[in-house]
Protein backbone atom coordinates (compact mmCIF):
# COMPACT_ATOMS: atom_id res chain seq x y z
CA UNK A 1 0.00 0.00 0.00
CA UNK A 2 1.14 3.24 -0.36
CA UNK A 3 0.16 6.99 0.82
CA UNK A 4 0.81 10.47 -0.15
CA UNK A 5 0.93 12.69 3.17
CA UNK A 6 0.56 16.63 2.95
CA UNK A 7 3.61 18.03 4.52
CA UNK A 8 4.09 21.00 2.86
CA UNK A 9 2.23 24.10 4.89
CA UNK A 10 4.23 26.87 6.55
CA UNK A 11 2.64 25.52 9.69
CA UNK A 12 1.75 29.22 10.95
CA UNK A 13 -0.44 28.48 13.23
CA UNK A 14 2.06 26.91 15.15
CA UNK A 15 4.37 29.94 15.08
CA UNK A 16 6.85 30.75 16.38
CA UNK A 17 8.12 27.70 17.12
CA UNK A 18 7.83 26.67 13.22
CA UNK A 19 9.52 29.73 12.24
CA UNK A 20 12.96 27.59 12.57
CA UNK A 21 11.64 24.30 12.74
CA UNK A 22 9.53 22.48 9.14
CA UNK A 23 6.32 21.46 10.93
CA UNK A 24 6.26 17.52 9.93
CA UNK A 25 9.69 17.12 12.25
CA UNK A 26 9.11 19.48 14.95
CA UNK A 27 9.82 17.20 18.07
CA UNK A 28 6.69 15.72 19.82
CA UNK A 29 7.86 13.61 22.92
CA UNK A 30 11.08 12.32 21.45
CA UNK A 31 10.77 11.94 17.68
CA UNK A 32 9.94 14.16 14.70
CA UNK A 33 6.26 14.65 14.38
CA UNK A 34 5.61 12.86 11.56
CA UNK A 35 7.51 9.52 12.63
CA UNK A 36 4.42 8.84 14.53
CA UNK A 37 2.03 8.91 11.23
CA UNK A 38 4.72 6.92 9.69
CA UNK A 39 5.41 4.42 11.99
CA UNK A 40 1.26 4.34 12.08
CA UNK A 41 0.89 3.54 8.24
CA UNK A 42 3.33 1.12 8.77
CA UNK A 43 1.93 -1.28 11.00
CA UNK A 44 -1.24 -1.10 8.30
CA UNK A 45 0.81 -2.37 5.75
CA UNK A 46 2.16 1.00 4.11
CA UNK A 47 5.48 0.47 2.29
CA UNK A 48 5.70 3.65 0.24
CA UNK A 49 4.99 7.45 1.88
CA UNK A 50 5.63 10.16 -0.28
CA UNK A 51 5.92 13.04 1.10
CA UNK A 52 4.83 16.23 -0.53
CA UNK A 53 6.80 19.15 0.85
CA UNK A 54 7.04 22.97 0.35
CA UNK A 55 8.30 25.20 3.24
CA UNK A 56 12.15 23.71 4.24
CA UNK A 57 11.51 20.87 2.17
CA UNK A 58 15.54 20.06 2.30
CA UNK A 59 15.25 20.38 6.25
CA UNK A 60 12.63 17.64 6.26
CA UNK A 61 14.85 14.97 4.04
CA UNK A 62 17.35 16.08 6.39
CA UNK A 63 16.01 14.74 9.15
CA UNK A 64 13.60 11.88 7.78
CA UNK A 65 16.49 10.74 5.10
CA UNK A 66 15.23 7.69 2.82
CA UNK A 67 12.70 6.06 5.35
CA UNK A 68 15.01 2.83 5.50
CA UNK A 69 15.17 3.58 9.40
CA UNK A 70 11.46 3.37 9.55
CA UNK A 71 10.71 0.30 7.69
CA UNK A 72 9.33 2.67 5.07
CA UNK A 73 10.50 3.60 1.73
CA UNK A 74 9.84 7.33 1.37
CA UNK A 75 10.03 9.54 -1.54
CA UNK A 76 9.79 13.39 -2.04
CA UNK A 77 7.96 15.82 -3.78
CA UNK A 78 8.55 19.87 -3.49
CA UNK A 79 5.52 21.39 -5.00
CA UNK A 80 6.89 24.86 -6.53
CA UNK A 81 4.46 27.12 -4.82
CA UNK A 82 1.43 25.98 -1.88
CA UNK A 83 -1.12 24.30 -4.44
CA UNK A 84 -3.79 23.19 -2.15
CA UNK A 85 -4.70 19.36 -1.10
CA UNK A 86 -6.20 18.76 -4.89
CA UNK A 87 -3.12 20.69 -6.21
CA UNK A 88 -0.45 18.49 -4.24
CA UNK A 89 -2.02 15.56 -5.22
CA UNK A 90 -2.33 16.09 -8.90
CA UNK A 91 1.60 17.15 -8.78
CA UNK A 92 2.72 13.86 -7.37
CA UNK A 93 0.03 12.23 -9.63
CA UNK A 94 3.03 10.36 -11.79
CA UNK A 95 4.24 8.53 -8.51
CA UNK A 96 0.79 7.35 -7.49
CA UNK A 97 -0.16 3.60 -7.72
CA UNK A 98 -3.81 2.47 -8.96
CA UNK A 99 -4.95 3.04 -5.12
CA UNK A 100 -3.23 4.90 -2.34
CA UNK A 101 -3.95 6.81 0.77
CA UNK A 102 -3.80 10.07 0.79
CA UNK A 103 -3.56 12.08 4.67
CA UNK A 104 -3.23 15.47 5.95
CA UNK A 105 0.34 15.53 7.62
CA UNK A 106 -1.00 17.77 11.06
CA UNK A 107 -2.97 14.69 12.69
CA UNK A 108 -1.71 12.24 15.12
CA UNK A 109 -4.09 9.15 15.13
CA UNK A 110 -4.49 5.87 15.38
CA UNK A 111 -7.55 4.82 13.75
CA UNK A 112 -8.08 1.58 12.18
CA UNK A 113 -6.94 2.04 8.19
CA UNK A 114 -7.17 -1.59 7.94
CA UNK A 115 -10.99 -1.54 8.37
CA UNK A 116 -11.35 1.27 6.15
CA UNK A 117 -9.52 -0.50 3.29
CA UNK A 118 -12.23 -3.25 3.67
CA UNK A 119 -14.90 -1.45 3.60
CA UNK A 120 -13.58 0.74 0.90
CA UNK A 121 -13.11 -2.69 -0.97
CA UNK A 122 -16.35 -4.08 -0.19
CA UNK A 123 -18.40 -0.79 -1.11
CA UNK A 124 -16.42 -0.30 -4.38
CA UNK A 125 -15.64 3.10 -3.91
CA UNK A 126 -13.67 5.73 -5.57
CA UNK A 127 -12.70 7.55 -2.32
CA UNK A 128 -13.48 6.81 1.13
CA UNK A 129 -13.31 9.16 4.09
CA UNK A 130 -12.20 8.58 7.45
CA UNK A 131 -14.39 10.42 9.74
CA UNK A 132 -14.50 10.70 13.47
CA UNK A 133 -17.19 11.94 16.15
CA UNK A 134 -16.60 14.90 17.76
CA UNK A 135 -18.68 16.02 20.82
CA UNK A 136 -18.64 20.21 19.35
CA UNK A 137 -18.13 20.07 15.62
CA UNK A 138 -18.25 24.01 14.91
CA UNK A 139 -14.53 24.26 14.24
CA UNK A 140 -15.20 21.36 11.43
CA UNK A 141 -17.19 21.14 8.75
CA UNK A 142 -20.24 17.85 8.82
CA UNK A 143 -20.07 15.09 6.60
CA UNK A 144 -23.99 13.36 6.72
CA UNK A 145 -24.00 9.62 5.37
CA UNK A 146 -26.71 7.29 4.40
CA UNK A 147 -27.03 3.64 5.85
CA UNK A 148 -24.96 2.07 2.96
CA UNK A 149 -22.50 4.67 4.36
CA UNK A 150 -22.27 6.56 1.12
CA UNK A 151 -21.99 10.24 1.63
CA UNK A 152 -25.15 12.00 1.12
CA UNK A 153 -23.83 15.63 1.78
CA UNK A 154 -21.26 18.20 3.17
CA UNK A 155 -22.78 20.39 6.10
CA UNK A 156 -20.45 23.77 6.61
CA UNK A 157 -18.61 24.53 9.93
CA UNK A 158 -22.13 24.66 11.83
CA UNK A 159 -22.41 26.98 14.57
CA UNK A 160 -24.18 25.37 17.15
CA UNK A 161 -23.35 21.84 18.30
CA UNK A 162 -25.20 19.68 15.72
CA UNK A 163 -26.62 16.93 18.16
CA UNK A 164 -28.51 14.14 16.76
CA UNK A 165 -29.91 15.43 13.86
CA UNK A 166 -29.87 12.46 10.87
CA UNK A 167 -26.40 11.39 10.32
CA UNK A 168 -27.32 8.32 8.90
CA UNK A 169 -25.29 5.30 9.83
CA UNK A 170 -22.48 7.28 11.00
CA UNK A 171 -24.79 8.74 14.22
CA UNK A 172 -24.14 12.65 14.68
CA UNK A 173 -21.48 15.24 14.66
CA UNK A 174 -19.02 13.34 12.11
CA UNK A 175 -16.29 15.21 10.79
CA UNK A 176 -13.41 14.44 8.34
CA UNK A 177 -10.18 13.08 9.98
CA UNK A 178 -8.22 13.87 7.10
CA UNK A 179 -7.56 10.48 5.95
CA UNK A 180 -8.54 9.48 2.55
CA UNK A 181 -8.49 6.01 0.53
CA UNK A 182 -8.47 7.02 -3.27
CA UNK A 183 -8.60 5.04 -6.52
CA UNK A 184 -6.40 6.69 -8.81
CA UNK A 185 -9.56 8.09 -11.43
CA UNK A 186 -10.13 10.66 -9.01
CA UNK A 187 -7.67 12.76 -10.41
CA UNK A 188 -9.52 12.76 -13.34
CA UNK A 189 -12.02 15.20 -11.46
CA UNK A 190 -8.66 17.81 -10.54
CA UNK A 191 -8.27 20.43 -12.66
CA UNK A 192 -4.61 20.46 -14.83
CA UNK A 193 -1.10 20.25 -12.43
CA UNK A 194 0.19 23.54 -11.60
CA UNK A 195 -3.43 24.86 -10.68
CA UNK A 196 -4.36 25.72 -7.17
CA UNK A 197 -7.05 23.29 -5.69
CA UNK A 198 -9.13 21.84 -2.88
CA UNK A 199 -10.12 17.93 -3.01
CA UNK A 200 -12.09 18.65 -0.12
CA UNK A 201 -14.11 21.70 -1.91
CA UNK A 202 -13.75 21.03 -5.54
CA UNK A 203 -13.90 17.24 -5.79
CA UNK A 204 -15.30 15.63 -3.31
CA UNK A 205 -18.75 17.45 -3.53
CA UNK A 206 -18.95 16.11 -6.96
CA UNK A 207 -18.06 12.31 -5.79
CA UNK A 208 -21.45 12.75 -4.01
CA UNK A 209 -23.75 9.77 -5.35
CA UNK A 210 -21.14 8.62 -7.50
CA UNK A 211 -18.51 6.92 -5.16
CA UNK A 212 -17.61 8.62 -2.44
CA UNK A 213 -18.07 6.92 0.64
CA UNK A 214 -17.21 7.75 4.82
CA UNK A 215 -15.71 4.77 7.06
CA UNK A 216 -16.71 5.62 10.78
CA UNK A 217 -13.42 5.73 12.66
CA UNK A 218 -12.98 4.69 16.62
CA UNK A 219 -9.92 5.48 17.90
CA UNK A 220 -7.59 8.54 19.14
CA UNK A 221 -7.63 11.44 16.79
CA UNK A 222 -6.14 14.83 16.88
CA UNK A 223 -4.92 17.95 14.84
CA UNK A 224 -1.44 19.42 16.49
CA UNK A 225 -1.53 22.40 14.38
CA UNK A 226 -1.86 24.76 17.06
CA UNK A 227 -0.07 25.20 20.52
CA UNK A 228 -2.52 24.39 22.53
CA UNK A 229 -2.71 20.68 20.54
CA UNK A 230 0.52 20.27 19.91
CA UNK A 231 0.54 20.16 24.36
CA UNK A 232 -2.46 18.16 24.02
CA UNK A 233 -0.94 15.74 22.10
CA UNK A 234 2.00 15.46 24.71
CA UNK A 235 0.14 15.22 27.02
CA UNK A 236 -1.58 12.58 25.43
CA UNK A 237 1.22 10.27 24.74
CA UNK A 238 2.88 10.72 28.05
CA UNK A 239 0.12 8.98 29.59
CA UNK A 240 -1.17 6.76 26.74
CA UNK A 241 -4.04 7.91 25.87
CA UNK A 242 -3.20 8.59 22.72
CA UNK A 243 -3.19 5.14 22.04
CA UNK A 244 0.67 4.65 22.42
CA UNK A 245 2.95 5.77 24.86
CA UNK A 246 6.40 7.27 24.87
CA UNK A 247 8.25 4.52 25.45
CA UNK A 248 11.86 5.61 26.36
CA UNK A 249 12.44 5.81 30.07
CA UNK A 250 13.70 8.86 31.68
CA UNK A 251 17.58 8.95 31.69
CA UNK A 252 18.06 10.38 35.28
CA UNK A 253 15.14 10.95 37.48
CA UNK A 254 15.37 13.53 39.86
CA UNK A 255 13.48 13.20 43.59
CA UNK A 256 11.42 15.59 42.82
CA UNK A 257 9.96 14.29 39.03
CA UNK A 258 6.35 14.06 39.28
CA UNK A 259 4.70 11.19 36.44
CA UNK A 260 4.17 11.01 33.76
CA UNK A 261 7.57 12.99 32.49
CA UNK A 262 10.12 12.28 29.71
CA UNK A 263 13.42 13.63 30.55
CA UNK A 264 16.54 13.30 27.82
CA UNK A 265 19.67 12.07 29.03
CA UNK A 266 21.72 14.95 28.32
CA UNK A 267 19.21 17.65 30.57
CA UNK A 268 20.29 18.71 34.34
CA UNK A 269 18.14 19.24 36.82
CA UNK A 270 19.09 21.67 39.97
CA UNK A 271 18.44 21.35 43.60
CA UNK A 272 14.83 21.45 44.63
CA UNK A 273 13.39 21.93 41.16
CA UNK A 274 9.85 20.12 40.64
CA UNK A 275 9.07 18.48 36.97
CA UNK A 276 6.28 17.38 36.61
CA UNK A 277 3.82 16.21 35.79
CA UNK A 278 3.74 16.28 31.87
CA UNK A 279 6.96 17.08 31.30
CA UNK A 280 9.39 16.61 28.18
CA UNK A 281 12.66 17.97 28.63
CA UNK A 282 14.90 17.28 25.48
CA UNK A 283 18.85 17.07 24.87
CA UNK A 284 20.47 19.21 27.47
CA UNK A 285 17.84 21.07 28.99
CA UNK A 286 18.85 22.96 32.25
CA UNK A 287 16.68 23.42 34.99
CA UNK A 288 18.00 25.87 37.45
CA UNK A 289 17.45 25.34 41.16
CA UNK A 290 13.98 25.52 42.75
CA UNK A 291 12.38 26.23 39.49
CA UNK A 292 9.18 24.06 38.64
CA UNK A 293 8.35 22.88 35.49
CA UNK A 294 4.98 21.67 34.94
CA UNK A 295 2.80 20.56 31.98
CA UNK A 296 4.93 22.37 29.03
CA UNK A 297 7.78 20.90 26.88
CA UNK A 298 11.19 22.36 26.84
CA UNK A 299 13.17 21.21 23.59
CA UNK A 300 17.20 20.68 22.63
CA UNK A 301 18.98 23.20 24.68
CA UNK A 302 16.71 25.36 26.65
CA UNK A 303 17.58 26.76 29.69
CA UNK A 304 15.14 27.73 33.09
CA UNK A 305 16.96 29.87 35.97
CA UNK A 306 16.67 29.08 39.22
CA UNK A 307 13.17 29.92 41.23
CA UNK A 308 11.30 30.57 38.07
CA UNK A 309 7.69 28.90 36.90
CA UNK A 310 7.33 28.14 33.36
CA UNK A 311 3.13 25.88 33.36
CA UNK A 312 1.22 24.93 30.30
CA UNK A 313 4.28 26.49 27.75
CA UNK A 314 6.46 25.73 24.81
CA UNK A 315 10.30 27.01 25.19
CA UNK A 316 12.08 26.43 21.76
CA UNK A 317 15.51 25.38 21.08
CA UNK A 318 18.11 27.21 22.91
CA UNK A 319 15.65 29.51 24.13
CA UNK A 320 16.58 30.90 27.98
CA UNK A 321 14.90 31.81 30.83
CA UNK A 322 16.30 33.73 33.86
CA UNK A 323 15.90 33.46 37.26
CA UNK A 324 12.71 34.46 39.12
CA UNK A 325 10.89 34.27 35.27
CA UNK A 326 7.12 32.98 35.46
CA UNK A 327 5.66 32.40 32.14
CA UNK A 328 1.95 31.49 32.33
CA UNK A 329 -0.65 29.33 29.98
CA UNK A 330 0.37 29.06 26.57
CA UNK A 331 3.26 30.69 26.46
CA UNK A 332 5.85 30.05 23.30
CA UNK A 333 9.39 30.78 23.17
CA UNK A 334 10.86 30.44 19.93
CA UNK A 335 14.35 29.35 18.86
CA UNK A 336 16.59 31.37 20.47
CA UNK A 337 14.43 33.47 22.36
CA UNK A 338 15.55 34.84 25.95
CA UNK A 339 13.49 36.06 28.85
CA UNK A 340 15.23 38.35 30.97
CA UNK A 341 15.56 37.31 35.25
CA UNK A 342 12.21 38.60 36.88
CA UNK A 343 10.21 38.89 34.30
CA UNK A 344 6.98 37.65 33.43
CA UNK A 345 5.20 36.94 30.21
CA UNK A 346 1.43 36.43 30.31
CA UNK A 347 -1.04 33.91 29.17
CA UNK A 348 -0.26 33.75 25.21
CA UNK A 349 2.51 35.42 24.64
CA UNK A 350 4.34 34.76 21.94
CA UNK A 351 7.92 35.22 22.09
CA UNK A 352 9.36 35.10 18.19
CA UNK A 353 12.64 33.40 17.72
CA UNK A 354 16.06 35.70 18.59
CA UNK A 355 13.67 38.24 20.31
CA UNK A 356 15.05 39.07 24.13
CA UNK A 357 12.28 40.10 26.42
CA UNK A 358 14.09 42.82 28.88
CA UNK A 359 10.50 43.10 30.78
CA UNK A 360 6.71 42.21 31.57
CA UNK A 361 5.10 40.79 28.56
CA UNK A 362 1.11 41.72 28.76
CA UNK A 363 0.46 40.06 25.38
CA UNK A 364 1.50 38.36 21.65
CA UNK A 365 4.57 40.61 20.24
Amino acid sequence: MQALVLAGGEGTRLRPLTSTIPKPVVPLVGKPFIVYMLEWLRSHGVTEVILACGFMADDVRAVLGDGTALGLRLRYVEEPRPLGTGGALKFAQDLLQERFLMLNGDVLTDIDLTAALAQHEATGARATLSLVQVADPSAYGLVVLRDDHSVRAFVEKPRKRAGGAGNGAGGPNLINAGVYMLERDVLEYISPAGTVSSIERDVFPRLVGNGLFGHVANGYWLDIGTPERYLKATFDLLDGTAGRKAAAAPAQRPAQAVDPVLIDAGSKIGKDATVGPYVVLGPGVSVGDGARIERAVLLEGAAVGAGSTVCEAIVGPRARIGDDCHLQRDVVLGEGAAVASGSAVATGARIFPGVVVTESVNSSP
